[in-house]
């Protein structure tokens, strides 16, 4: 386990480097001794910084739940960081480039919950019956970690890489639609350049939700009614530049549109 005085650091550093939308070395380079609770020690003073500083949180994403991200980053189990208000645009938002450092986009389904979700033992039915609705998402990664050689030590240390959400207009109650079978079909300036479904996510992405529950009771928490969860892609991250304008086309959910600037 690393000290609090490293936990501080580091927590220090990446906060710093989120306000520069710079890099730090990998922090496993610098402490191979490093684990995932040290990461999510980190993680948590970061976040106890940023609400200080006047954010708020609206949520968590999961990040890592399909074998095209897991695949994508040689990192084979889930990670979880937090949302802040600050970090939600619409679709048809223009979105500045220069807010982010390593700038990704991946599909993803959200999910808000009506009401709170608990561990230890919680099931894709627990988490589906706490749901009020399914929404098309996009995530923009945010990498503030050297990506060369990184594990998910560095990925949750980094709030698990998360940068922005946006978010579709179309709203689908868990049993209005098969979410499995959402497709996601994601264009870069007029040419498609991945698609997948939403089953790529743990066989189901409320899945996640149930998974993250059981998460944080292990780190002594819960979801709150009202959170905005954000399951993870079922695609692989698509690099974006400015000037690209994005499209993704979630079929019977709608579309979501951005451009980057």
């Amino acid at each position: 386990m690393l000290s609090p005085d490293i936990v501080a650091q580091l927590a220090a550093e990446l906060a710093e480097a989120d306000r520069t939308h710079g890099v730090i070395p990998r922090i496993t380079a610098r402490y191979p001794e490093a684990t995932v609770e040290d990461s999510y020690a980190i993680q948590g003073v970061w976040r106890d910084r940023m609400i200080a500083d006047g954010r708020r949180l609206v949520g968590r994403k999961i990040g890592l739940t399909s074998k095209a991200m897991q695949q994508a980053t040689g990192i084979t189990e889930p990670d979880y960081g937090v949302m802040f208000d600050d970090t939600v645009y619409r679709s048809g938002a223009e979105i500045p480039v220069d807010r982010f450092s390593n700038v990704r986009i991946e599909v993803e389904l959200a999910f808000v919950l009506a009401r709170p979700l608990e561990g230890p033992d919680c099931t894709l039915d627990d988490a589906l019956a706490a749901i009020d609705h399914a929404v098309p998402a996009l995530e923009v990664l945010n990498s503030h970690i050297e990506l060369e050689g990184r594990t998910i030590v560095d990925t949750i240390a980094d709030n698990a890489a998360y940068g922005a959400m946006v978010l579709g207009e179309v709203r689908k109650r868990p049993d209005e639609i098969d979410l499995r079978w959402v497709p996601g079909v994601l264009s870069r300036n007029g040419e498609i350049e991945e698609t997948g479904v939403a089953a790529g996510v743990l066989g189901h992405p409320a899945t996640g939700v149930a998974w993250l529950a059981n998460k944080f009771h292990q780190h002594g928490g819960r979801l709150e009614a009202g959170e905005i969860i954000l399951a993870g892609s079922f695609t692989r991250p698509m690099w974006v530049s400015r000037g690209d304008s994005v499209r993704c086309d979630y079929g019977p959910m709608g579309v979501i549109e951005c451009r980057f600037v």
